[in-house]
């Protein structure tokens, strides 16, 4: 399987697009204001502990208070404890006012808080640094135990009184030599040293550690033997990207590559269509047939029909089909949009037991490539699929867009930075195309105010890199999500 990593860098905004065999897989966006905090570590100070609910709400410094959970508390399990014995009351362990070591393993969603943990955990290229545990293990998408069996025992044997702690071997550890392995462990180990000097001096309600970010995260994460190569649009990002994969990944067998042509990096294998289309209710299958995906606070729901499909044979020929085809589009789907939680699928009914046994196989199939962890309950009574898929961030939706005021709340549109993007990004295509003295933008008053405002910088950086004006004209008339870039 071939794959392909697109990175593009704007002063505000990092898009990366993960393309396999010429087709979206997943968008990763970060935003200057809107930063990822999964997997950053904070000296937190509990405001409230909840007995009745086992939890306690903690200060980390965030507009909302974070969430932790017994279950989720280290201390919580007595020493010598076993699976399905009873956790120690969250009551015993904290106390308003008390600080301790938190690391965010949800990031903030919709109106809740960030979710917390006190069972630190570091990645590294290679590893999970594990430093209260003292466990070793290996990734279950390593599938050869021989292979299994030789990084278990030279992580055992690597670990001494300088390098303490428990480790997971990652995926992409499948192959790694042992000075690779020990590289990432004593990298680690400094990270954790330096973490816990810092948690000893800092008071609550503060950050300690950041994970990397987005470009340098996506390297480290994604990079594998699929991977043929990585394209940068931005010449800063490129160095910054090449000094870190020379630094912490000697052995990645990746292609770095500088993108310098005049069309924009994510107009390639249509990226940046694929994501304006994930963002409809709606999608074609080849057939005919189409998925209907509605994302509410409580779960996602996906309908398939039929459509225009008609099929040649019989009904249940048809149906099985489309089913069939219906599920490599959801698979897709899930992962693009970043769904998660509870998701009910509505296949097409199907009469013979043989046809939903394969349809329900082929969807496990299609699941494993998903990064996210899957969890699938079979068929319930009404013959719906039920299955559940991790959530850590923000769906695709809910990042680029917001409630819309015209419909009072009941659909979506694109948020005004979100257009404002667009507009730059039009305004350097429609620059490059065409020869024009000056380019007169028309949109509505919320985004030209934003654009004067806000953007007044991007847009003077942008003025001067085209050598011609850019002139802005508020419409009454249109909407956020409308605008022209008109050539003069």
């Amino acid at each position: 399987m071939s794959e392909e990593i697109l990175i593009n860098v704007t002063p505000e905004e990092t898009r990366v697009a993960l393309v396999e065999n010429g087709m979206l897989q997943e968008i990763f966006i970060e935003r200057s204001e809107q930063h990822d905090t999964v997997g950053s570590l904070y000296q937190g100070k509990v405001l409230r502990v909840l007995p009745g609910m086992q939890a306690a709400f903690v200060d980390i410094g965030a507009r909302r208070s974070a969430f932790l959970h017994v279950s989720d508390m280290r201390e919580a399990r007595a020493i010598g404890a076993v699976d399905g014995e009873p956790l120690i009351p969250i009551e015993r362990l904290l106390r308003e006012g008390q600080t301790l070591l938190v690391q965010v393993v949800k990031d903030s969603l919709g109106g809740k808080g960030a979710r917390l943990s006190t069972k630190i955990s570091i990645p590294s290229r290679y590893l999970v640094y594990m430093p209260d545990s003292a466990h070793v293990g290996v990734s279950a998408r390593i599938e050869d135990e021989g292979e299994r069996a030789r990084l278990k025992q030279v992580v055992t044997a690597l670990r001494t009184d300088d390098l303490p702690g428990g480790y997971i071997v990652r995926t992409a550890g499948e192959g790694a030599s042992t000075e690779s392995l020990r590289r990432d462990m004593l990298m680690l180990a400094k990270i954790w040293q330096v973490i816990a000097e810092k948690a000893a001096s800092t008071p609550g309600g503060r950050r300690i550690h950041d994970d990397l970010p987005l470009v340098l995260r996506t390297l480290r994460d994604l990079v594998d033997a699929d991977v043929e190569r990585v394209r940068i649009d931005s010449p800063e990002t490129f160095k910054r990207v090449s000094q870190f994969v020379d630094a912490f990944l000697p052995d990645a067998d990746v292609r770095l590559e500088q993108y310098t042509a005049d069309r924009p990096i994510f107009d390639l294998f249509g990226v940046e269509d694929e994501i304006q289309r994930a963002l409809d209710r709606r999608v074609p299958l080849k057939s005919g047939g189409y998925l209907v995906i509605d994302q509410t606070e409580s779960m996602t729901t996906i309908d398939v029909n039929t459509g225009g499909y008609v099929g040649h044979r019989t009904l249940e020929e048809t149906i099985f089909k489309t089913n069939i085809e219906a599920v490599q589009a959801i698979a897709r789907q899930l992962r693009l949009r970043n769904l998660g939680g509870i998701i009910i699928i509505d296949f097409i009914d199907m009469e013979d037991e043989d046809h939903r046994r394969q349809v329900l196989r082929a969807l496990e199939k299609c699941l494993e490539r998903d990064p996210a962890r899957t969890k699938l309950s079979g068929v319930s009574a009404l013959g719906l699929v039920e299955m559940t898929r991790k959530r850590t961030r923000e769906s695709l939706g809910r990042l680029l867009c917001e409630p819309c005021a015209v419909c009072g709340g009941r659909g979506y549109t694109k948020s005004v930075d979100t257009i404002c993007f667009e507009i730059l990004r039009e305004i350097i295509r429609a620059a490059r195309q065409f020869d024009a003295r000056e380019l007169l933008v028309l949109a509505a008053d919320n985004v030209v105010t934003r654009l004067l405002e806000d953007k007044a910088t991007n847009l003077a950086e942008l003025e001067q890199s085209l050598g011609r004006p850019i002139r802005l004209q508020a419409q009454s008339m249109y909407y956020t999500d409308q605008y022209d870039v008109v050539m003069l």
